[in-house]
């Protein structure tokens, strides 16, 4: 299986320093393989990093030492030293975060939130407008709330948009922070659906669910990470 994501000795520790400047160590020389096709779940208690791990890979959070390699345009790069420019195509073209969070943009309807990764990818605006009407009626947005700003709309729909913009027009790796969390029984199971569809297209994802019914049917295997000493 092509490797699209590897992690070589990750280390992140916080400093608290309205704490007197207590460090904290979070994650300890970690090492990790993403291929494609995979749904690797992270296990661990609360504080184990598993969110840090996300952060990590993603972009947001430097790491304090080690590296992370990304397959992007069929060549390996190391996202924690790349320039911003090349972060954001890698993010355009390579790598999504979805959350159980919607980013609300004020005025910016629902239906154009799941456009705009596939126009910026260059797929036209008619056909983006088709994949997007048809994945937020997959997900059981009502039509009448398209054109409207997720704004107002309650926590499940709104992750209900999060989750159709990122699987509309997967990217080849995904990281997955709990995006069913907010979710009923029907919708929950629509998105493994998506993820398993994905994944046989040969997506690679690694993901958080404390719900352990969801791990058990999407992941092909685990890691377990434990509370750095």
């Amino acid at each position: 299986m092509t490797v699209m994501l590897e992690a070589r000795g990750l280390k992140k520790s916080f400093t608290l320093h309205n704490q007197h400047g207590i460090v904290i160590e979070v994650l300890d020389g970690l090492d990790l393989d993403l291929a494609a096709g995979e749904m690797v779940v992270l296990q661990g208690p609360s504080g184990a990093g598993k969110s840090t791990l996300l952060r990590i890979l993603y972009g947001n959070y430097k790491p304090s030492a080690g590296a992370v390699r990304l397959r992007h345009q069929g060549r390996l790069v190391d996202i924690t030293g790349a320039h911003a420019p090349l972060v954001l195509d890698i993010r355009r073209r390579t790598l999504s975060f979805v959350s159980q969070f919607l980013r609300v943009i004020p005025r910016v309807s629902a239906l154009d939130i799941v456009k705009d990764p596939m126009l910026a990818r260059g797929v036209s605006e008619a056909q983006a407008g088709e994949r997007a009407a048809a994945m937020l009626a997959r997900l059981n947005l009502p039509e009448r709330m398209w054109n409207l700003a997720p704004a107002t709309f309650s926590g499940g729909e709104q992750q209900r948009v999060n989750i159709a913009r990122a699987f509309v027009d997967p990217t080849p790796v995904l990281l997955l922070d709990e995006p069913t969390a907010s979710l009923d029984t029907a919708n929950r199971d629509i998105v493994i659906e998506m993820i398993d569809e994905a994944r046989r297209a040969g997506a690679a994802m690694l993901g958080i669910f404390h719900d352990q019914q969801v791990s058990a049917r999407i992941a092909t295997r685990t890691m377990v990470l434990s509370k750095a000493d």
